[in-house]
């Protein structure tokens, strides 16, 4: 048991990071089982709270994965498993973001706004990346695991124009994002790298 908990512990670490934020969206919500199951939002601003923890908690989800090549360019540091994990909990999120929005307006209002429809098909590149998000599936689509995977930069794009569209606050993922990006290019990256390596920071 330790053992599988210390050869996992990054992946460990992401899902409690990930699980925590549900406590409050629980507290938003009344089950009663009077007459079988039902749930409905608390009175109030509830509903308003559920869209908020939920779609604030995919996007910052969504960028943390986008930031580990930046990380990995920076400071030598990579680790996969990691990465998947934060993308199905970035996956989660969106899906209970989604979820959430259907069981309150329904699925026909997903289609009456541009800004809903944007995030709608940002879930929908999601869902398949959820369900890649394995050594199974890694194994099974070889190269083209990570043609499939890169659908995440589309994905991430579609949630900053749903949020900006919505006038939240976008600005400081876009940065963070868009900062990731440039780190990106070729001669940018292979600079940063060789720096890295001059100072012995990190691994090849």
């Amino acid at each position: 048991m330790m053992g599988i908990l210390k050869r996992n512990y990054g992946w460990w670490i992401v899902a409690l990071l990930a699980t925590l934020p549900l406590i409050p969206l629980l507290s938003l919500v009344n089950v009663e089982f009077s007459n079988g199951l039902a749930i409905s939002p608390v009175e109030g601003d509830s509903v308003e709270m559920l869209y908020h923890i939920s779609g604030e908690f995919a996007i910052r989800w969504m960028t943390a994965v986008l930031t580990c090549t930046p990380f990995f360019i920076l400071f030598g540091v990579n680790n996969l498993f990691v990465r998947q994990s934060m993308g199905i909990a970035t996956a989660v999120w969106s899906l209970l973001h989604f979820i959430i929005f259907i069981w309150t307006e329904g699925v026909l209002e997903t289609f009456t706004q541009f800004n809903y429809i944007v995030g709608f098909i940002a879930v929908l590149i999601l869902i398949p990346l959820l369900f890649t998000s394995n050594r199974k599936s890694m194994k099974w689509l070889k190269a083209k695991w990570k043609q499939l995977q890169s659908m995440a930069y589309v994905a991430i794009f579609l949630s900053l124009l749903h949020v900006a569209i919505l006038d939240k606050t976008w600005i400081l993922y876009a940065v963070i994002v868009g900062v990731g990006f440039v780190m990106r290019i070729p001669f940018i990256k292979e600079a940063l790298i060789a720096f890295r390596k001059k100072r012995g920071v990190g691994k090849a």
